[in-house]
C-alpha cells in the first residue's frame, strides 16, 4: 500500500532515480511480510516445478538479484532477475530510460547495465530459506570477443542457483545481439548451453528458455520455431521490447531510440505468441510478456498459448497492488469460461477463436 501511495511522488523523479529508490525501499523492508494463498485454479506445473500462480515479474526490474524474495511477497508466482552479463557493465549513457505516460509505456536503451554475474550469484546463493521460484536472465557483454562464451559462463555460474534460465538474445540495445536469433546461430548457441548446463547440473537441471524479439520477420519466425524444436530448448519467452513505434503513440518521448514496452506492445507481442505457439505445435511452454496491465490482458496471452505471463512496465503506472488485481480477475475469467485449472485454458484460442478448448 505504501509503495502504491508513493507512485505519484516517484513519477516526479527521473525514472532511474525512482527505480533505485524503490529497490532501496524494498531492501529496507517495504514489502509484505507474507503472501496471500492463491486459488488452486491458478496453479500450474511446468518443468517439474509448481507455480502457485502464472503471474511473474519480468527481467529488468531486479537486474542484480537484490530483492527477489521481497517481490515474491507481493504475490508474484515467480520472479526473474537480470539481465546479467559475465562482467559488470555500466550500460549506455544517460538519459536512457523514458516514461511515455500518455501511452502507459517505457522506452529504454539501458544496455544491460548490471553488477555482473558473480555479484548476482552471491546474492542468489545467500537467499534464506528460498521460498518461491526465481529465475535468472543472462546476456553478453557489449565488448565481448566471444558471444557464445559469455552465455556459457552465465549458464555455468547460475544454473546451480536459479530455478530457470532465460537466454536473452533479443534486446535491441546491444549491437549485434539480435543476430543470435538467426537459425544457425541460435542452434549453435543452444547446443553449447545445453552441454554447459549438463556439466554443472547433471540432474534436475533448471529449464533453459529463449527470449525473442517481437520484430522478427515472418521467415525468421518460422526458422526460429524449427530451431527451438530441433535444439530441445525448454521454452520460449515472448516477447522482448520492440523498436517499432506505433502511430498511436502520443507521448513527446516516443521518438527516443531504444526498446518500447508497456501497453503499445501488448497486441503485437500477443500476436507473435499465438503464431509461435502454432508453429511449435504447442510443444514448448511459453512465457508471455508485453503490455499486461489487467487480468484480461493476462488471459488473452494464456488463451493464445502462454502457460505463464510476466509484467514490469505496468507496475510503474499501477503499483504492486496490480499483481493481486490481475490474479483476482484471472481467476474470475477462468471460472466464467468453465476452466477449473489454468492449464485447460492454455492455447484455447488456437483451437477455436470463439470458445475454450474443452468445447464450451
Amino acid at each position: 500500500m505504501l509503495l502504491d501511495l508513493a507512485l505519484p511522488m516517484l513519477r516526479r523523479l527521473p525514472p532511474e532515480t525512482a527505480h533505485r529508490l524503490t529497490i532501496r525501499a524494498l531492501r529496507s523492508g517495504f514489502a509484505p511480510r507474507r503472501t496471500r494463498p492463491d486459488s488452486p485454479s491458478l496453479a500450474i506445473t511446468l518443468w517439474g516445478r509448481q507455480f502457485p500462480n502464472p503471474v511473474g515479474l519480468a527481467a529488468g526490474f531486479d537486474k542484480n538479484a537484490e530483492v527477489p524474495e521481497q517481490m515474491l511477497r507481493f504475490g508474484f508466482g515467480f520472479v526473474e532477475c537480470g539481465t546479467m552479463t559475465p562482467r559488470p557493465q555500466a550500460g549506455n549513457p544517460r538519459p536512457r530510460l523514458f516514461r511515455l505516460e500518455e501511452d502507459e509505456a517505457l522506452i529504454n536503451r539501458l544496455g544491460f547495465n548490471n553488477d555482473g554475474i558473480a555479484a548476482g550469484a552471491v546474492r542468489l546463493a545467500a537467499r534464506r530459506r528460498p521460498n518461491g521460484i526465481v529465475g535468472a536472465n543472462i546476456g553478453k557483454n557489449r565488448d565481448t570477443a566471444d558471444d557464445i562464451a559469455d552465455y556459457v559462463q552465465g549458464v555455468t555460474v547460475l544454473a546451480p542457483l536459479a530455478d530457470y534460465l532465460v537466454v536473452n538474445v533479443s534486446s535491441p540495445n546491444t549491437p549485434g545481439l539480435r543476430e543470435l536469433q538467426r537459425k544457425s546461430a541460435v542452434t549453435a548457441l543452444i547446443e553449447r548451453l545445453m552441454a554447459a548446463r549438463a556439466a554443472v547440473v547433471p540432474e534436475n537441471a533448471p529449464p533453459l528458455l529463449l527470449k525473442i524479439a517481437p520484430d522478427l520477420a515472418p521467415e525468421d519466425r518460422v526458422d526460429l520455431a524449427h530451431a527451438a524444436l530441433a535444439s530441445h530448448v525448454d521454452g520460449l519467452v515472448i516477447a522482448n521490447t520492440t523498436v517499432a513505434r506505433p502511430a498511436s503513440l502520443r507521448s513527446p518521448e516516443a521518438h527516443e531510440p531504444g526498446g518500447l514496452s508497456g501497453r503499445p506492445l501488448r497486441a503485437p507481442a500477443t500476436a507473435l505468441l499465438g503464431e509461435m505457439y502454432r508453429l511449435t505445435q504447442g510443444r514448448l511452454p511459453i512465457i508471455g510478456v508485453g503490455g499486461i496491465a489487467s487480468g484480461a490482458d493476462a488471459y488473452e496471452k494464456i488463451r493464445a498459448g502462454a502457460s505463464l505471463v510476466q509484467l514490469y512496465t505496468a507496475l510503474v503506472y499501477h503499483g504492486p497492488g496490480l499483481v493481486l488485481r490481475i490474479k483476482r480477475e484471472l481467476e474470475a475469467l477462468l471460472a466464467r469460461d468453465g476452466f477449473t485449472r489454468l492449464a485447460e485454458a492454455v492455447g484455447s484460442a488456437a483451437h477455436s477463436p470463439r470458445a475454450p478448448a474443452h468445447g464450451r
